[in-house]
Order: structure tokens, then C-alpha cells, then sequence
């Protein structure tokens, strides 16, 4: 029987700082009722001022190595949109810092299909036989990257980490992951962009305007196009592997909105309380999402080894991406609060 990537261990951690709707609407022509309304979010946290996406990263990944019962892996994979600056990659400080020097890291951006995306790549370094374990990581922090007047993303984004330590194994035990679905549509990529920083903007050489500074995200066009995307990706992926939507214990989708979700659930025929929910308590944390989202399930008794679970995700790029897994049985702690 082939190798095959499987769960080893899961951590996450979010900033201490809670942000509630209340103090969100201080700020932006709105309220708790209008957020939780459109949104499902009743607070995020935020990151404290000096901290950097590569400190959030470095607690979520000693927390899934604890949880997996090792203390170095054979490659980091950190999944970021925010790192701590454009060069060089904050993987490598990262690796150091959990005290693996000189073992291999690398960022990857894949927007909000970030970890999914790092579960792909770790997935292909196993099955190749060139790692034995890696740690996959998702960490942002965008709080420091929103215009606190634009309703459009000052009331959806907060910060945090989560990492996943995948090892080595077969294909029929519990953990293991069964199969992935990757897409991307770069025509579309203006739909949810931060302009500031990059070789476009800095080889146009004209004055930087203060709102390139910040995301810039168009909602309503990104709802359809993650319901689109998320739905026809979990579609193809369950096809693949042979799974029907009766074989789903459990939907873990990217954690926007609470109406993404559960319209894309309808769509596959999913029931709805079969659908984790977390983005209530942290809001979008981007790369961080899912990965938050399994750790709480799992420390919260909801998944239970064996069963059956789909992941899937869509983000800025535009990127998209699912995996399937069996659910293992591994010992995951709560989210820690730093």
C-alpha cells in the first residue's frame, strides 16, 4: 500500500485582545445585530501592537507538535498572507524558533485556501517519500491591514494560528487523507487585494494613496464565487474518492460567514448541523480558519476517530481547495489564548 500523509496532531491559538461587535461598530455606521445578522461573527480577537504573524505561528505549532508527541518534523510549511515582512520568509524563523534550525520552511500564499493548500504540499513531500513528518501552519494577522471605516472587511477579519502535524502512513487507518481538490482563477484576482508593497505598485512609481494600504474586498461577488467555488470543489473532490454526501460526518469549510457555509452545505446535501461553526467566536481568520475550527471541534468532543471529514476553502487569488479525511484518534487541548 502507497505512503500516505495522516493527522498526527492538531494546536491553535488567538490573540488575547476580544473585539466585539460593539466596539467594531465605534468605529464603522453599524451594530451587533447587523454584523451576527449578515455575517453569523459576534467577536474575532485581535493581535496585540509589536506582534507579528510568525509569533502567532510559532504557539500553534508547539501545540500540534505536543499534540502529535514529537518535537521536530522534516519540513515547515507556514501558509500566510500576512508575514512578518516580504523577505525573507518567516517559515525558516519560525522552524528556529520551535527549535529546528536548519530544517526546510517555506511561506505559502494561497489567500484564505491557504492550509489546505500547505496540507497538499506536505500530502506530496510524504507520499514522495521525502518527509516523514511535516508541519503545516496557518497564521494571519490582518487586523493591521483594515481601513476601520469599510464595512466590507473591518467587521469580518481577526487574527490567529493553527498547525496540523502530518506523519507518514497508510491509506486505511484513521487520520488519513484521502484526497485533495486544488483550483485557481487569476482572472479575478482584483476581487480581494491588498495593492500596497508589491512589484506593481512599487514599479509604477507614482505616490502611494493611504487605501492601497489596506484590503480591499468586493463581498458580494466573493459570496457567490466561494459558494461556486467550495461547493463544485467538495463536489469533485467526494467523486474522486467515492463518497456521497451521506458519507460526510462532518463539513469543515473555510469560516467567513456563517451564510457561506450553510448555503454551500445545501447545495452538496449536507445537513446543517453537520456543519462546524466557529467563525462566531474569532470571525475570518484567513489561512488560520480552518485549522482554529477542527481544534476546537475536536477539543470539544465533536469529532471522534473514524469519522469522516470534508475540508474546503476559497480565498483571494482567486484560490480554492478541499481534502477529505478520516478523523483520527489524537489528543487535542483547547485553543490557546496569548
Amino acid at each position: 500500500m502507497s505512503r500516505t500523509a495522516v493527522l498526527a496532531g492538531l494546536g491553535a491559538m488567538v490573540p488575547e485582545r476580544v473585539v466585539d461587535n460593539d466596539e467594531i461598530a465605534l468605529t464603522i455606521d453599524t451594530d451587533d445585530e447587523w454584523i451576527r445578522t449578515r455575517t453569523g461573527i459576534s467577536r474575532r480577537h485581535w493581535a496585540a501592537p509589536g506582534t507579528a504573524t510568525g509569533d502567532l505561528a510559532v504557539v500553534a505549532g508547539r501545540r500540534a507538535l505536543e499534540s502529535a508527541g514529537v518535537d521536530s518534523v522534516d519540513l515547515v510549511i507556514l501558509a500566510t498572507s500576512t508575514p512578518n515582512q516580504p523577505m525573507p520568509a518567516t517559515a525558516p524563523e519560525v522552524a528556529t524558533r520551535l527549535g529546528m534550525a536548519g530544517v526546510p520552511g517555506y511561506d505559502l500564499s494561497a489567500a484564505c485556501a491557504g492550509f489546505v493548500y500547505g496540507l497538499h504540499a506536505a500530502a506530496g513531500s510524504i507520499a514522495a517519500g521525502l518527509s516523514e513528518r511535516v508541519l503545516v501552519i496557518g497564521a494571519d494577522i490582518w487586523s493591521t491591514r483594515l481601513d476601520p471605516a469599510d464595512r466590507a472587511t473591518a467587521i469580518i477579519f481577526g487574527d490567529g494560528a493553527g498547525a496540523a502535524v502530518l506523519r507518514a502512513g497508510q491509506a486505511d487507518e484513521p487520520g488519513a487523507l484521502v484526497g485533495f481538490d486544488l483550483g485557481s482563477d487569476g482572472a479575478n484576482r482584483d476581487l480581494a487585494v491588498l495593492p500596497a508593497g508589491g512589484s506593481r505598485q512599487r514599479s509604477a512609481r507614482e505616490p502611494l494613496r493611504e487605501e492601497d494600504n489596506y484590503l480591499a474586498m468586493r463581498g458580494k461577488e466573493i459570496f457567490t464565487h466561494a459558494v461556486d467555488r467550495m461547493a463544485g470543489s467538495s463536489e469533485a473532490l467526494m467523486a474522486s474518492i467515492g463518497w456521497s454526501s451521506e458519507d460526510v460526518d462532518w463539513f469543515v469549510g473555510h469560516q467567513a460567514n456563517v451564510r457561506i457555509l450553510h448555503t454551500v452545505a445545501d447545495v452538496m446535501n449536507v445537513p446543517r448541523d453537520q456543519v462546524v461553526v466557529h467563525l462566531d467566536k474569532v470571525g475570518n481568520t484567513s489561512a488560520a480558519s480552518i485549522p482554529l475550527a477542527l481544534t476546537d471541534a475536536a477539543a470539544g468532543g465533536r469529532l471522534e476517530p473514524g469519522q469522516r471529514v470534508l475540508l474546503t476553502a476559497f480565498g483571494g487569488g482567486l484560490s480554492w481547495g478541499s481534502a477529505a479525511l478520516s478523523w483520527p484518534d489524537i489528543k487535542v487541548t483547547g485553543i490557546e489564548t496569548v
